[in-house]
């Protein structure tokens, strides 16, 4: 997910971890519609305040809204006292230290949530109750629901970004800044890990592991407000090393740049126009798909090659940084890790807690990770006072070992 607390810098867990303001653990606050509203962010700056407290008063008419803040001390109080009645408000529980901050944001509201249907949401999405309503009606089937995301209002490098988008529902779907998820089914997972770069793609491989449904609605239009221009620029290299956690994909962007020069020097121009042809007409296939064309503008498909080409060359610097700086920047930190495999996610799962699964109890290396990656914090849902780790509570809330993995304790549906 990347808002403004996504992308930023990791979520604080050291100074008041854990304090719930205006609300304590379990208050109701919002009307008891069977929704919890999970909002992870980190400010460094309140210039949006006023926008985001605006949306939240008209969302508390439609979920319970619980907001884990990871901003500096005098942003945390100014955005408990806006707040106060309005959401559950806290910072990130202290005993998650997962490299990747929004996901501990993540895991302390799923811990706070009570209702059975949860929408997990960047800071920059803005659902209206129709949305909602969709995204909870088709979590009475689901594990984890996709809604499709489009930037609203439209500057040029949101139009850019948009061509990543339509690309990506050309080809299947796109990876939004928000999803619905059975809280059930979180708890079963026991979480997902936190110490990787694409957590989104991480989640939604956990959920496919743990034998869950997905459902991907490409009409589900949820509308996200833009970066600012100097964000989105920041973003290209690290959005790029994300695709390290799909290696087809990662390929081609790879191969675009010596094709793009070999069709170059041998004055095959005609090939050339022809492959961004070809990505307009992938990218406009997109936007027609399910209703697209109400919120996709058609030059959002003309930026497709512009797109196709920065991540070519983005691609090769992500690369890099994976070769010879072990990863990528990130909250002070360095991540190694896009995402892991649906396989890498079924095997490291902790033997025993699938009645249907063999346990292993020899599991093979950790490939493709580094070292704070192996001794993962706490991926479960915690502190329900007096239960023990590996038990559940009469709150119905898992407790794991610290290091443990996701466990996929029990199959209520497949995928």
């Amino acid at each position: 997910m990347t808002g403004r607390g996504a992308d930023g810098p990791g979520t604080d867990t050291s100074t008041g971890a854990g304090t719930d303001t205006g609300a304590g653990i379990g208050t109701a606050v919002g009307p008891d519609t069977g929704l919890d509203y999970v909002l992870p962010l980190r400010w460094e700056e309140d210039s949006g305040l006023d926008e985001l407290t605006a949306y939240l008063r008209g969302l508390a008419r439609h979920a319970r809204i619980i907001v884990v803040d990871g901003s500096p001390g005098e942003l945390f109080d100014r955005h408990a006292r806006r707040w106060r009645g309005l959401a559950v408000h806290l910072r990130p529980d202290g005993d998650l230290g997962f490299a990747n901050g929004k996901v501990s944001g993540v895991v302390t509201g799923l811990r706070r949530a009570t209702a059975e249907h949860v929408v997990i949401a960047d800071d920059d999405v803005r659902y209206d109750a129709a949305g909602l309503a969709r995204v909870r009606a088709l979590l009475e089937e689901a594990d984890l629901v996709r809604p499709q995301n489009h930037f609203d209002p439209l500057p040029w490098h949101a139009r850019w970004d948009t061509a990543r988008t339509l690309l990506n529902r050309g080809l299947g779907a796109d990876y939004p800044g928000t999803f619905g998820v059975r809280r059930s089914t979180f708890v079963r997972m026991g979480g997902y890990d936190g110490n990787v770069l694409f957590e989104n793609l991480e989640l939604i491989r956990t959920v496919r592991a743990c034998g869950g449904r997905e459902a991907r609605p490409l009409d589900l239009h949820v509308r996200r407000l833009p970066p600012e221009a100097g964000r989105f620029w920041s973003q290209r290299v690290r959005q790029a090393y994300d695709d390290l956690a799909q290696p087809a994909r990662m390929a081609f962007f790879l191969a675009v740049l010596p094709g793009l020069a070999a069709a170059l020097r041998r004055r095959r121009h005609r090939a050339v126009l022809t492959g961004a042809g070809l990505a307009v007409g992938l990218a406009e296939a997109g936007r027609r798909r399910a209703g697209g064309r109400r919120v996709f503008p058609f030059s959002a498909s003309l930026f497709a090659p512009v797109w196709i080409l920065e991540r070519a060359v983005c691609s090769w610097l992500a690369l890099a940084a994976r070769l010879t700086r072990g990863g990528v920047p990130y909250a002070g930190r360095r991540l190694r890790v896009a995402a892991h495999s649906v396989r890498w996610i079924k095997r490291h799962r902790r033997p025993g807690t699938d009645p249907g699964a063999d346990p292993d109890p020899d599991p093979a290396p950790n490939r493709g990770t580094d070292r704070d990656d192996r001794r993962s914090p706490d991926a479960g849902l915690p502190r329900t006072g007096a239960a023990r780790a590996g038990t559940v509570s009469s709150a119905g809330r898992v407790r794991l070992r610290p290091g443990t993995r996701p466990s996929c304790a029990t199959h209520r549906r497949t995928a």
